[in-house]
């Protein structure tokens, strides 16, 4: 069956065989011509087309909705998913080449140290350690410094790879899992992936508020995934005040999953963890390398309960069997070397001082803006469109909030690591001259 698009192009739905009608529409929906949003044809009227029986496409529409890629949306039908797990982590949009690309939330790759491999380095074969001892030994320094029981580590491939093992760790389909909203795009992608319902909960300066955090759990929330600081999107980070309303929430729900994604750490010495761990049974504390040392590094070293550590570490040597040990030694490197310390405090004062820069600048015009940690700024609008639009249209490229939030206000994501100080009034004035344009005078 064709389907009519929003840019007037057609996509034809083809298949006879439940799964087969699923690769299509998947197929068009990675490939764009299927939109977020968009309707399917009800059921009847595809198994018309398609000539095979009503039932065969209602399987599809199952198979679709389990791997994240549609939902049910009553009256409205099968819609694809607002953030299919078949899309890019981002819907992406064209920047021109004469835009300042600040969507990305990269770090500066000026200040990324350097990856160095010793000659004669030895590679692990089919046995052997899940950790090597020198990283093990690093990691538990650095989770006790601070306050993060460290007695089971494991690594896996990033953040969002030891996010997805965790849950796998403990969670079945249909369970609950209270989120930050706004919050990591990629979060919202890969719940409804693993066939888990994620409930958003707001978050403010100081994260997830505690009313928030309490509906879910009263809701039956199976787990809960907190960023401890440079909250994606928002630069939010929890306060000693806030971690200990939430561990006093949370220790009345011990059965409850806690994961903390700590990917801001070495990003944000002026910002020191409150950590959670402890206030439930099972808990993850995960440390990325991605934002302070480089995205390709794909390392995470996780503190876990015995429990959740051996059912990862389990898991990890059924499939991929190990991380890189190569890698790992990379890691340990990096982080035992002096001079690349030296390297990433400067980098860290260096995203403090354009984030903090650009926020002057928006509140000098009137402009509310948030971000006590980490590289993005987050700036409530009223029409993410418009501003998104117009600061295009000016040679800026920010990230529309659309790709953050369920259901909260409405706002657009700046990532400041690749923006130069010399660049921040310009900036905050297109920023004001949108605003005004668009009728809100610069108010939210």
């Amino acid at each position: 069956m064709v389907v009519q698009t929003s840019s007037r192009a057609a996509y034809k739905i083809s298949g006879r065989g439940a799964s087969r009608i699923a690769a299509s529409i998947e197929a068009g929906i990675a490939a764009g011509h299927l939109a977020p949003g968009q309707a399917l044809p009800p059921i009847r009227d595809l198994a018309a087309e398609l000539e095979v029986n009503p039932n065969t496409v209602s399987a599809a529409y199952r198979l679709l909705r389990d791997r994240g890629a549609v939902e049910t949306a009553g009256r409205r039908g099968t819609r694809v998913r607002e953030q299919p797990a078949t899309a890019p982590r981002n819907l992406d949009f064209p920047i021109p080449a004469d835009a300042k690309d600040l969507v990305n939330g990269n770090p500066d790759r000026r200040l990324l140290p350097e990856l160095v491999f010793p000659r004669g380095i030895s590679q692990r074969l089919y046995k052997g350690e899940t950790i090597l001892p020198s990283l093990l030994t690093a990691a538990r320094e650095r989770f006790a410094a601070d306050g993060v029981p460290a007695e089971h580590v494991v690594p896996a491939f990033g953040a969002g790879d030891a996010i997805d093992r965790v849950l796998s760790a403990h969670l079945r389909t249909g369970d609950t899992v209270a989120v930050e909203d706004p919050g990591w795009g990629a979060v919202y992608h890969l719940l409804p992936a693993m066939g888990l319902a994620a409930v958003p909960v707001p978050i403010d300066a100081e994260g997830m508020t505690p009313q928030g955090l309490a509906a879910a759990l009263n809701r039956g929330a199976r787990a809960v995934i907190i960023t401890s600081r440079a909250q994606n999107p928002t630069g939010a980070a929890v306060t000693a005040r806030r971690a200990e309303e939430l561990r006093t929430l949370l220790a009345a729900h011990p059965d409850v999953l806690l994961i903390e994604d700590d990917h801001g750490a070495d990003i944000t010495p002026h910002f020191g963890l409150n950590t959670l761990t402890g206030a439930t049974t099972h808990w993850a504390h995960i440390r990325s390398l991605s934002k302070a040392y480089g995205p390709d590094l794909r390392c995470a070293i996780t503190a876990a309960d015995a429990t959740t550590a051996a059912r990862v570490a389990g898991r990890l040597r059924l499939g991929a069997g190990w991380v890189s040990q190569v890698i790992q030694d990379q890691v340990h490197r990096l982080w035992t070397d002096e001079r690349v310390e030296k390297q990433i405090a400067e980098a860290a004062r260096a995203y403090t001082e354009r984030r903090e820069a650009l926020i002057a600048a928006l509140a000098a015009r009137g402009i509310a803006a948030q971000g006590v940690s980490g590289i993005n700024v987050w700036i409530p609008v009223p029409e993410e469109a418009v501003v998104v639009s117009g600061l295009l249209a000016a040679g800026w490229a920010v990230a529309p909030g659309a790709w953050f939030r369920a259901g909260s206000a409405p706002g657009v994501r700046i990532t400041v690591s690749n923006l130069d100080l010399a660049e921040v009034e310009p900036l905050a004035d297109a920023f004001a001259a949108v605003l005004s344009a668009s009728g809100s005078g610069g108010a939210v």
